[in-house]
């Protein structure tokens, strides 16, 4: 049910009300965001309540979920049923929930490879001595031999969960880059080489662009003894969870600023 505005606004009070500028309140009724404002005899917009909550409920939903998103919910809420608009709220929420699990995945991930126990030298093996590769690196690399220290594109890729082509982009990117390539162009990965590919799978999984990673592998080959690398895509991962808390509290308010929208209250 559309509520009545006890009395009409201006565009100025809208602005004012919703937190956009004047501006932005006439490109978000064009692109319908809001309904249309009536028009005085004197040709001036008209506006209501419910154009105040529409742009509320619109801030949070592109804070949650994007501006083009948030511009197909509203339109929804707008013109379709209440079950529908809940419908699709929740299928927000559920798609949150899943950045955020994907994120904690990847966070743990990264844990038990800053775990894993040093080479005798106290850092991390380093490229070109398959000898200091760890049990826990063999184990989880996958390979069909167990004591082997060396992968092959197909072993690495079925071990991260990924395909042989994605391996080769992310070499073309300088993320991933094999240790060897035979004369017959096959790829061997080594120790450190499985490492890095772990890392860049944990943040790709993520959502984390390739820049990101890039940066994330940088640190990991500058400083390998420090372990930067693992710290630093942690420390992305951490900022990515705050982000995803960030938009779900921001749906939270989108949330009830709809409902009011949608069932007013005194209506």
């Amino acid at each position: 049910m559309t509520p009545q505005a006890s009395r009409p606004l201006r565009t100025a009070d809208v602005a004012r009300e919703s937190g956009y500028s004047v501006q932005q309140v006439r490109d978000l009724e064009r692109l319908g965001v809001i309904p249309p404002a009536a028009r005085g005899a004197n040709g001036y917009r008209s506006y209501g309540s419910v154009h105040v909550r529409a742009l509320r409920a619109y801030r949070g939903l592109a804070a949650a979920a994007g501006p083009v998103v948030a511009r197909g919910l509203l339109a929804e809420a707008l013109t379709g049923s209440l079950a529908d608009a809940a419908a699709a709220i929740g299928a927000v929420h559920v798609r949150l929930a899943a950045d955020r699990d994907e994120a904690l995945r990847a966070q743990a991930a990264l844990l038990a490879i800053q775990d894993e126990p040093p080479d005798v030298d106290g850092g991390t093996p380093a490229r070109g001595t398959p000898e200091a590769a760890t049990p826990g690196d063999r184990a989880r690399a996958g390979a069909a031999d167990p004591t082997a220290d060396v992968l092959t594109i197909t072993q690495l890729a079925a071990a991260l969960g990924v395909r042989t082509s994605t391996l080769r982009f992310w070499e073309q990117e300088g993320l991933v880059l094999p240790e060897r390539v035979t004369s017959l162009r096959a790829r061997q990965y080594g120790p450190a080489a499985v490492r890095e590919a772990r890392i860049v799978t944990a943040l790709r999984g993520s959502g984390y662009g390739i820049p990101a990673v890039r940066d994330v592998v940088t640190s990991l080959r500058r400083l390998p003894g420090a372990d930067e690398g693992v710290a630093r895509a942690r420390q992305l991962l951490d900022r990515r969870l705050d982000q995803i808390a960030t938009r779900t509290v921001a749906l939270l308010r989108a949330g009830a600023d709809l409902a009011d929208l949608l069932d007013p209250p005194n209506s």
